[in-house]
């Protein structure tokens, strides 16, 4: 990614070295990138738009610290190693920025730019979210979390969670390498902030909280494909800070936290009913939908059949 031009976010808060809180997830309402074991609030392993302005009929359940660690629980047994996308940079002292942190506050700021111009275009302003860096575990309005949780987005504090060492994880654990694709992890978080300023969060929430675990988990595969297909709209209207090569690093990092992927890997089998984020076949499909139409009206994952997503 071409970013060297680009602004840094001021929204960004350095938490590290704030002590630890001991083990646990984000809890009730945090949402991430994860999978079937994987992209948390991205990629429950791993680790959003304008609802009723966009004709979305919809938007799913923030995730809570059990879906973190159902799709993500396996990262703890992870190798320590050094970040690989972006190339890392000497430690951050308390309130600095470090050269991956600068890299993660200009994706953040780019965020902020494409999400203010859509808001904008329907007359309204966009509250941008406040990225949190952090290291090792950290507390938030959902609970208390650790990085064994990954990425992920609060409603609660409307605050985007990450230590910045999964983007290690990303690489070597997932297979998927790359500064755009760790740019897409912060993408899919800050589409979840998308969703619940929208309001689609919350009406999601309150249709889980009626519903069974198969179809709390049918609604959560719901948003989370949105949020994929909203970091696939901001990629859209990124397109001049993008390298060739640049999107594959997303469709790669897309499949390999697919639920059936992470399921396949980590137990052997596939269990549908119990996806949180999508199949690998779903969340590419949905990122390329966004990046190919650039428009968030493109991402209603609500309105549709279960066999259409």
């Amino acid at each position: 990614m071409r970013l060297d031009d680009q602004r840094e976010s001021s929204n960004i808060e350095n938490r590290r070295g704030e002590g630890g809180i001991g083990f646990g997830g984000a809890g009730q309402g945090a949402g991430g990138m994860g999978g079937g074991g994987g992209l948390g609030s991205l990629i429950g392993l791993l680790l959003p738009l304008i609802g009723s302005k966009f004709g979305i009929v919809g938007i799913i359940v923030a995730m809570g610290a059990l879906f973190l660690f159902n799709n993500m629980g396996s990262m703890t047994s992870a190798p320590p190693a050094q970040v690989s996308a972006p190339a890392p940079g000497a430690p951050a002292a308390q309130g600095q920025l470090s050269a991956t942190d600068s890299f993660v506050a200009k994706v953040l700021a780019s965020t902020e730019d494409t999400w203010g111009k859509i808001f904008a275009a329907s007359g309204q302003k966009y509250p941008a979210p406040t990225l949190v860096l952090f290291e090792g575990s950290v507390r938030s309005a959902c609970g208390g979390a650790s990085s064994a949780s990954g990425p992920f987005y609060c409603p609660g504090d409307r605050k985007v969670y990450l230590d910045t060492s999964f983007f290690d994880q990303l690489a070597r654990q997932f297979g998927a390498p790359g500064d755009f694709a760790a740019a897409y992890v912060i993408a899919h978080e800050v589409g979840h902030h998308v969703q619940t300023v929208t309001g689609t969060s919350q009406q999601v929430t309150k249709l889980q909280s009626r519903a069974g675990k198969t179809e709390s988990n049918a609604l959560s595969v719901r948003l989370e494909l949105q949020a994929d297909c909203y970091a696939g709209v901001w990629a859209a209207n990124n397109r001049t800070l993008l390298d060739e090569g640049d999107f594959a690093e997303g469709v790669r990092a897309a499949q390999s936290i697919g639920d059936d992927t992470l399921q396949r890997q980590m137990q052997g089998r596939v269990v549908p009913d119990s996806f949180t984020h999508g199949s690998a076949d779903q969340r590419i499909r949905w990122l390329k939908k966004g990046f190919e139409s650039g428009d968030p009206n493109a991402c209603d994952t609500f309105s549709i059949p279960a066999s259409q997503l």
